[in-house]
């Protein structure tokens, strides 16, 4: 992935307020022991560090460029630290942490069911898995991006590669914190209603994310043209109603060990 820190950042506070509400599910425990998968700039996992009174907290994230924003905004703090690593390469020892938290990140790893099972493998006695993933997959910011992937010059550039959605239904979670020992857990949908200036900040918002995808896919040139195309067919789909209403939905779940079992 490609990301564009100051793009993926005009919308800081609407992105923030999922993490926010995410935070509120975890329950504070004494010398915790946390890692925050897909930290990104690192703000809000220095929030997530100090709201917990964390013995050590370690944000992971694939992006240098991410990551090396959080070296020049964050002064040190004790116990904080970021290291560079996909989700989908670590293999942290069984029991050593407490809070496994991740905020909006998992839904680009595949195989959630062998996934969650991983990341829970790496919790202490009753510690915790905290997650929230986009869930906006058929909403027409999505469903537009993978058309266009099929549909010619586009389908030659990227090599047949269509997005995939690694997201389950809400239901599936539900079976699924279960299977992985989570007991007790807490599962919700959650739509958020981001008011934007007009149609066009939708597309400025799928620029810093979604989109990054295909940035990191095609050539310069064939992204622009790739970019060009799908904002045209974006803004012709949505309403022109100003203020615009972004209906953005989201999972949100939480589970604990049950020391027990």
């Amino acid at each position: 992935m490609t990301w564009d820190v100051a793009q993926y950042e005009r919308f800081r506070d609407e992105r923030s307020q999922p993490f926010f509400d995410l935070l509120a599910l975890v329950e504070p425990a004494a010398n915790m022991r946390a890692i925050d998968l897909g930290c990104g700039t690192g703000e809000l996992t220095r929030v997530l560090h100090e709201r917990l009174a964390c013995a050590e907290t370690v944000g992971y994230d694939s992006s240098p460029a991410m990551l090396e924003a959080a070296r020049e905004r964050l002064a040190p703090s004790p116990g904080l630290s970021f290291v560079q690593a996909r989700v989908e390469d670590l293999d942290l020892p069984k029991g050593s942490v407490d809070l496994v938290f991740a905020n909006a990140s998992l839904h680009w790893v595949p195989n959630h069911r062998a996934l969650f099972a991983h990341l829970v493998s790496w919790l202490s006695p009753r510690g915790q898995l905290a997650v929230q993933v986009p869930s906006n997959h058929d909403y027409v910011t999505h469903q537009l991006a993978r058309e266009l992937s099929q549909r010619e010059p586009h389908a030659g550039r990227l090599g047949g590669y269509v997005p995939p959605i690694h997201v389950l239904d809400l239901a599936d979670y539900a079976f699924l914190l279960s299977d992985v020992g989570l007991r007790p857990t807490r599962l919700r949908m959650e739509v958020y209603t981001h008011v934007l200036p007009s149609r066009e900040g939708v597309f400025e918002w799928v620029r810093g994310s979604m989109l990054s995808d295909f940035r990191a896919r095609l050539g310069a040139e064939d992204y622009t043209t790739f970019e060009k195309e799908y904002r045209r067919e974006l803004l012709a789909r949505l309403p022109s109603h100003r203020p615009f209403i972004y209906p953005f939905k989201r999972t949100l779940m939480w589970g604990k060990l049950d020391a027990t079992q």
